[in-house]
């Protein structure tokens, strides 16, 4: 099976054939054990071993991955499913900058930009901690800050619009 797989703002090709796992024409053996009862799975990878915590995200084909303790945000799609999902955003996408939303709840230690400010895509805009730690949220389009709708020290829900940029 073949996927394509967006982690930290990079895309790659996978295909999985049995236990070889091919990423960018490069070939491993890789393994996946799940434990019973929990969210917890066992990856190998040649001859490392990891430890990962998964969590389905909202949309399909989104996780949450918690590997060895460093948190990673991903979508891994078959090729089909991604050819369609990118279609559709070039021909839907709304216009202008795409709000700051709250990824999880948390309580909002920082914000770095005022109502007037132009921002860049990927540039830090709101520091919010959730299950204590730090996470910096940043712009995923560029734009001028339109309005800010949260202020330090205050604690917002999953969902929660942070940031409006026009």
């Amino acid at each position: 099976m073949k996927y394509i797989v967006d982690l930290n703002g990079q895309r790659r090709k996978v295909e999985v054939e049995g236990e070889t796992v091919t990423l960018d024409g490069h070939g491993v053996l890789a393994s996946v054990e799940e434990i019973d009862g929990t969210p917890v799975r066992v990856v190998t990878i040649g001859s490392e071993v990891h430890r990962v915590v998964v969590r389905k995200g909202p949309t399909k084909g989104a996780y949450t991955l918690w590997v060895d303790g460093f948190r990673f945000d991903g979508e891994a799609l078959d090729e089909r499913t991604r050819a369609i999902r990118d279609i559709a955003a070039v021909t839907g996408k709304a216009g202008g900058p795409a709000p700051l939303i709250a990824p999880m709840p948390g309580l909002i230690v920082k914000v770095t930009v005022a109502v007037g400010d132009s921002v860049q895509a990927g540039q830090g805009v709101v520091v919010m901690e959730a299950m204590k730690m730090e996470n910096e949220l940043r712009a995923s389009d560029s734009g001028t800050v339109k309005s800010i709708n949260v202020a330090p020290g205050k604690a917002v829900e999953k969902g929660t619009v942070l940031v409006e940029l026009s």
